[in-house]
């Protein structure tokens, strides 16, 4: 429901009242004060009133000139045990199901997404083991291999449960200085074992010698081929993430219209409680809000025509098999005249339009805080992947200080009194434009309205004159 505070929030400062009841004090309609209004209300048992919509809707486009339309309100009630209620909450239920489906998918894909990024992180780590152990520059090459050579011995040997292992042997068979020498002497490749050991280790006795080198070999038998394997299982992680969060964007953009829908679809709660609607009569309630706009120089014609209907909906069969509501019953029009800018009708239709469904947004937001909890890591690996996130660096434009001879201050401030009164003139001569404007648009529009109403009522053989 608008109110007061309201209008004043979109910078409307009249509120439009009324006298809905005779001899009653004014009250405000949830309407911003027209220039003019007209009310036209048809009431038939045997007519179908979706009629009058129409007829006003073509009418402002084809007859007076009004090219833009623009839908605010679509609403509609319906009494509990009617045929109308039953066929409309049946097709409602199936946009929920299908909702309910898609963030449930959406979900699972999301806790996957947390997944996929942890296993990018430990793969980013123990790559840079791989490519420290490797660069004979790094600084940090040793303890690089020393970590890689512990994850072998840990992994692949199974530490000191197998008698075979480095720890093994140095308890169960006496080579007490295997593992020193095994964790200290750094070839490079497989090719380099035998050089390094004979060159570096030759103190020791052969036996010794042997194993080191059986342990050393495959040790970078193994390192090159995980190497390897790491990046490639890397490459392709990066990709199924950048996969994953495409589907999740694509199941987003398909449950945002199923949302509208049942947004659209949900009956207004404020109609079910109208006097108008009864739980054991075929009753509906309809609002239907239309804006019509002329486009001027400065301001807008803008026609609001609000249809309240209570009508009796008869479910009959279109085509022998789509069932479908015909509307029997009462229409009460509204036509509100204004002179608005663009702003001032953007404003009014953020205002008064049920489009802003926060239920889209609490799904945008919840998915989007999921995202932002991953921090900076998601973003960096969905770039590398070749997403574009259409990120642009806004350039600052630095003041630019004329060149030449300086002015003194006197001369300055004498300069700035000129701009200042220059700039009065102009905002009173828009002012003045558009008081002028305004003044043109508001008889136009006023007229336009009038001809509406006039020829709404002759060709309803309604009274006129």
């Amino acid at each position: 429901m608008i109110t007061e505070e309201d209008l004043e929030k979109f910078g409307f400062q009249e509120p439009e009242k009324d006298e809905e009841v005779r001899k009653v004090k004014p009250v405000f309609t949830g309407f911003v004060k027209p220039l003019n209004r007209y009310r036209l209300v048809v009431e038939a048992y045997n007519m179908s009133i979706e009629e009058p919509y129409f007829w006003v809707l073509e009418y402002l486009r084809n007859f007076v000139g009004f090219p833009n339309i623009i839908k605010i309100t679509d609403v509609f009630s319906a009494a509990e045990n009617s045929s109308f209620f039953g066929s409309s909450q049946q097709r409602l239920g199936m946009q929920q199901d299908k909702v309910s489906q898609f963030l449930a998918t959406v979900g699972k894909m999301v806790k996957e997404l947390f997944q996929l990024v942890r296993e990018l992180r430990i793969l980013d780590e123990r790559l840079g083991y791989y490519k420290d152990s490797i660069d004979t520059e790094s600084k940090s090459r040793e303890s690089a291999e020393i970590t890689l050579k512990g994850i072998w011995v840990d992994m692949v040997e199974q530490g000191a449960k197998n008698p075979a292992s480095v720890y093994g042997m140095a308890r169960e068979v006496q080579f007490t200085t295997l593992p020193d020498l095994f964790f200290s002497t750094h070839p490079l490749k497989q090719e380099d074992v035998d050089e390094v050991v004979e060159r570096d280790r030759a103190q020791f006795n052969r036996k010794v010698r042997e194993v080191l080198k059986r342990k050393l070999r495959g040790y970078l038998a193994w390192k090159e081929h995980t190497y390897e394997e790491i990046k490639n299982r890397r490459i392709f992680t990066l990709k199924y993430l950048r996969q994953h969060y495409e589907i999740i964007r694509m199941y987003m953009m398909w449950v945002k219209p199923y949302l509208k829908n049942i947004e659209r679809m949900t009956m207004d709660q404020n109609k079910l409680e109208s006097p108008d609607i009864l739980t054991a009569f075929e009753t509906s309630m309809i609002e239907v809000e239309i804006l019509a706009k002329k486009p001027g120089k400065l301001l807008n014609q803008c026609i609001l025509v609000n249809f309240l209907y209570r009508t009796r909906p008869e479910m009959n069969y279109h085509q022998e098999y789509q069932k479908g509501p015909i509307h029997i019953g009462k229409v009460d029009i509204s036509l509100r005249a204004y002179a608005w800018d663009d702003k001032q009708i953007e404003n009014y239709v953020k205002m008064r339009s049920r489009e802003d469904f926060k239920l889209i947004g609490i799904v945008d937001s919840s998915v989007k805080v999921a995202m932002e909890s991953l921090g900076d890591e998601l973003m960096r690996y969905l770039d590398e992947a070749g997403e574009d996130f259409n990120i642009k660096t806004e350039e600052k434009e630095e003041d630019i200080k004329p060149e030449g001879k300086k002015y003194s201050s006197s001369f300055k401030s004498v300069m700035e009194l000129l701009n200042k009164a220059k700039s009065r003139k102009e905002e009173k001569q828009n002012d003045w434009d558009r008081q002028k404007e305004a003044s043109k648009a508001g008889s136009a529009v006023k007229a336009s309205m009038w001809t509406v109403y006039h020829h709404f009522k002759k060709h309803h053989n309604m009274l006129s004159w």
